[in-house]
């Protein structure tokens, strides 16, 4: 009698499932057949407003499951994230890559008082991301489904709303706007790291909430003061406006400290391998995967374009902190004993590369910049991803109690030594196109920074392949042996989760042209309007 209870329970909860699997896979198709037919009927859609508040929605429908129904907390989320990607899709195949103008623009009177427009848009910079982090949710999905034991509709709903905030960074065309998501996404990923991190997560959790905001703060100052100097938030109409030397270096100071806290930069870099090491394993990749992008993203979107005069004064100074970054970064990750402290720096070390693609102030620059900030989401993400599959089997992060990983997980290791070398940028890998036109760049701006960068490429390769020596060929003992019994090589849910990123990895390495034609025009755009507002000047 007892064991037909517990069937019937069962089977109720089994059906409740399936109903609420179907009816939100009803809901998303319908989504997906009206953004689809108002491309085909040259019908404007608002996509870039569906794909802002589809996981805000998909989060709210999770709040109505019942915590103790995981699996299916699991799956509503994987499907929400998996539309999302396919709503991004389209901002692909259905962009003008011969137009400079923005593109998918949404705009509404948000504040009428005060002109405050809720206004979107994109170009063949901030697509690029947007795609990037539709990607990467997924994948932080699946690989949460074992590692996540607490807490779960909570940790998925923060997933979403992280993920919301993040995009809408990259979509606003208002000031206003891009500072509420900036501001908006340092919630959920507070919650993330300081939830369901590991020991120290609270520190950690707090040290990054602190660093960010603060930055923001001065950022505050200045987009109120450009406010109030100019009379609107339309962030392509602050682009035309002429501002007053000193007000230029002011301001861009007031925004680096926000952008640079993010990227992050030398000396404000302190609280990433804080973060990193406490984060969840999908904290970690949506930190090193689009998080820190922002910043350098910020870079493009204010400070060249907006603070010419005064980018073109700070260069030197920009570029010696780039330098700084990458050589420091590099030779730190040479006495890490932790593995995701060791990416962690290594993440340093490579965004000091796009700062200084970016200050090179030249189209090679900051095209490498740009892909480099792709390249790394896919390639440093990879590593954790990595590093959060061996440590649910492992439960340690320590270096030097691994030893012989090849010999008990051989796709593993296949897999770690791709990522493994797209990361110290060998020809063939998308981290050795970034690199190159970086390095190009910053050679034709300024030949010492760019020679000093190339020697973090050694000391790159140096680490990466100490680490892989250490962990899968080196024997130091039975515990890696002992720890992997029972779990085997990589499943199928985790083969899944790294394919994308190792096509990704090869396609653009062998094939970088459509990325770079994403970004061609609207690079050219940038370098186009800076050079003649510096012309003008002098």
């Amino acid at each position: 009698m007892h064991s037909e209870h517990e069937r019937l329970n069962d089977y109720r909860g089994e059906l409740r499932k399936n109903l609420l699997i179907s009816v939100l896979a009803s809901i998303l198709f319908s989504v997906l057949i009206i953004a689809f037919g108002g491309w085909a009927n040259n019908i404007k859609y608002p996509i870039l407003s569906t794909l802002i508040f589809f996981p805000i929605v998909g989060s709210i429908l999770i709040l109505f499951i019942k915590r103790q129904n995981e699996e299916l907390i699991k799956i509503a989320t994987l499907i929400i994230s998996i539309v999302e990607f396919i709503l991004s899709i389209p901002l692909y195949f259905s962009f003008d890559k011969t137009i400079t103008k923005m593109q998918f623009t949404e705009e509404y009177l948000w504040i009428p008082r005060w002109g405050i427009k809720y206004a979107l848009g994109v170009d063949g910079i901030s697509v690029l991301f947007i795609l990037l982090s539709s990607l990467l949710t997924i994948l932080c999905v699946l690989v949460s489904w074992k590692e996540i034991n607490k807490k779960i509709k909570e940790f998925y709903i923060s997933l979403l709303l992280t993920h919301s905030a993040m995009i809408g960074v990259f979509m606003s065309l208002d000031i206003f706007l891009f500072y509420i998501f900036w501001e908006a996404m340092l919630i959920p990923m507070y919650l993330i790291v300081g939830v369901w991190g590991g020991p120290n997560r609270i520190y950690a959790a707090i040290k990054f909430f602190l660093y960010t905001f603060i930055g923001s703060l001065l950022m505050l100052i200045g987009i109120i003061v450009l406010y109030i100097y100019t009379g609107t938030s339309d962030i392509l109409k602050l682009a035309e406006f002429s501002y007053p030397y000193k007000m230029q270096l002011w301001l861009f100071w007031a925004f680096l400290a926000a952008f640079a806290v993010k990227v992050p930069m030398w000396p404000v870099h302190t609280w990433l391998p804080d973060a990193h090491t406490e984060a969840p394993t999908a904290g970690s990749v949506i930190l090193a995967g689009i998080l820190i992008k922002m910043g350098a993203y910020g870079l493009l979107r204010f400070n060249l374009p907006m603070f010419p005069e005064a980018t073109v004064a700070m260069k030197p100074l920009m570029l010696i902190l780039s330098v700084i970054a990458i050589i420091y970064g590099a030779l730190i990750c040479l006495v890490q004993t932790d593995l995701k402290r060791l990416i962690a720096y290594s993440s340093v070390s490579h965004m000091g590369f796009v700062t200084l693609g970016i200050f090179a102030l030249n189209h090679q620059g900051i095209q490498g910049g740009i892909l480099q900030m792709i390249n790394h989401g896919i390639v440093t993400g990879a590593l954790f991803l990595c590093v959060g599959m061996v440590y649910q089997r492992t439960h340690t992060r320590e270096i030097a109690k691994y030893g012989g990983l090849a010999t008990v997980m051989p796709i593993y290791a296949a897999l770690f030594m791709l990522f493994t070398l797209a990361s110290i940028g060998l020809p063939g890998t998308n981290g050795f196109v970034g690199e190159f036109l970086i390095l190009l760049g910053a050679f034709k701006s300024w030949k010492l920074m760019s020679i000093l960068g190339a020697t973090a490429l050694v000391i790159g390769a140096a680490y990466m392949l100490w680490l892989y020596q250490k962990v899968f060929f080196e024997n130091t003992g039975n515990y890696i042996t002992e720890h992997i019994t029972g779990y085997g090589d990589l499943n199928s849910r985790e083969i899944v989760t790294l394919l994308p990123l190792v096509f990704a990895v090869l396609w653009i390495g062998f094939y970088p042209l459509p990325i770079l034609s994403f970004m061609d025009l609207s690079v050219k755009e940038l370098l186009n309007h800076f050079n003649s507002v510096i012309g003008a000047m002098r």
